[in-house]
């Protein structure tokens, strides 16, 4: 199940992400032949909303195009880990598939995701990356502007494929599923304007406020130090609707707004750590040690409130996740405040998390290397990593004497008295 081309997105806001700008011709016969071929058939879905709405649209798609269920896995990756390391690849191998789907995952050089004969694959995201597994053929909007999400991608794949025969309620499934997983990643407010695909009477139907309600409940299992992804696959996968999937009266509901309740009270418990500020001033660092993945949330949160004539980004860096291993899980957002100074300066921002991130890192020769594919990853916006405490401590040492413009006089005191007054 392969797909032989790079995205070639419409890049114009009048244009769309017709199925011609992304597939050729013969990819539908492809589809349908792979289908067909009944070989095992293996999802490698990312455990937020986009990731698992763009695994099911998948799932739904080959199903309709009479794959056997039986032939048809799903695989979520074990807490920590990501679909590259030595370990996962060896539990993927297992189900010995033929045909391996990655969606939402994130993506960097190495050996092929299942390294045995005949195996094909594709990946299918938008995290920034221009470097492959080998033998991978992908699909991906990186580099295309307005950056289109791993369920909008999969959609625009997917649609034209069940289009023919499908009924009325595969085809409206499909359609919320675009929707949910993409306001996971650009939130509930997004406006679907070309050259996304017209969802409008999908809002209409479910509404935005229900459709935002799947995105929370979807995302919180996920983050919880438990971490049972498959808990919030199950409840989407046996939905029939937005409205089942967020009812309280639902079979597979409960457990999805238990995991909410478990991460707010520990997001409450995190969030009112003090920030520290690098000497550039262009880094607030807020530490926390949480066996839950808050610490996106946090920096979320610090992002934007948190204001400085210098700040560019927030990270909050969280030594817990992985309990006893010695790790440092770490997320960093752009700081609203930036935004906004950009904004009154008449321009776009530019602020890019992956190079700044990389550029402190390299001021000590060796260090950058030392860190890994771990380091740096996502998005240019929202970026992150997972690297030892140890190396992660040298790193901040790195930030921490960096120097500060000559009107930084004062400012972190500033900041810190704004930090105090927000609570």
């Amino acid at each position: 199940m392969v797909i032989p081309y790079l995205l070639q997105a419409c890049s114009s806001r009048t244009g769309s992400y017709s199925s011609h700008h992304i597939v050729t011709n013969h990819i539908n016969d492809r589809f349908a032949r792979s289908a067909a071929a009944q070989l095992p058939t293996l999802l490698l879905p990312d455990k937020d909303a986009d990731g698992l709405c763009s695994g099911l649209i998948l799932y739904r798609t080959l199903l309709a195009l009479g794959l056997h269920a039986d032939r048809l896995s799903v695989h979520f990756v074990s807490k920590g880990s990501n679909i590259h390391t030595a370990g996962e690849r060896a539990r993927i191998a297992r189900y010995t598939p033929r045909y391996v789907i990655v969606c939402d995952q994130g993506s960097r050089p190495g050996p092929p995701i299942v390294d045995a004969p005949g195996v094909r694959t594709l990946i299918v995201d938008h995290h920034l990356s221009d470097e492959f597994p080998d033998g991978a053929e992908v699909l991906s909007a990186a580099h295309h502007e307005p950056v289109a999400t791993s369920s909008t991608l999969t959609y625009l794949l997917c649609r034209p494929l069940v289009s023919a025969a499908a009924p009325a309620v595969l085809l409206k499934e499909l359609e919320y599923l675009c929707v949910i997983g993409t306001m996971g990643d650009l939130g509930t407010a997004f406006r679907w304007e070309a050259p996304f695909p017209d969802m409008r009477a999908c809002l209409k139907e479910w509404t935005k406020k229900v459709l935002g309600e799947a995105v929370s409940l979807l995302n919180a299992p996920r983050r919880t130090a438990k971490y049972d992804v498959l808990s919030a696959w199950n409840a989407l996968l046996h939905a029939s609707s937005p409205r089942d999937l967020v009812s309280r009266s639902s079979i597979h509901s409960g457990r999805l707004y238990e995991a909410r309740e478990d991460v707010r009270i520990e997001i409450e418990r995190c969030t009112h750590t003090a920030p520290t500020f690098s000497g550039d001033g262009q880094v607030a660092l807020i530490r926390i040690s949480s066996g839950a993945q808050v610490h996106p949330l946090i920096a979320t949160r610090w992002a934007s409130t948190l204001k400085s004539a210098r700040l560019k980004i927030v990270m909050c860096a969280n030594s817990g996740y992985l309990e006893g291993q010695g790790m440092m899980n770490f997320a960093c957002r752009v700081a609203r405040c930036a935004l906004q100074r950009s904004g009154q300066q008449g321009g776009v921002h530019d602020i890019n998390i992956i190079a700044m991130l990389k550029d402190y890192a390299e001021r000590v020769p060796g260090l950058r290397e030392a860190m890994g594919d771990d380091f740096a990853r996502g998005h240019k916006q929202a970026s992150g990593g997972i690297v030892s405490i140890s190396l992660f401590e040298q790193l901040w040492e790195i930030m921490l004497k960096a120097e500060a413009p000559a009107d930084n006089t004062g400012m972190q005191i500033c900041d810190l008295l704004m930090w105090s007054l927000s609570g």
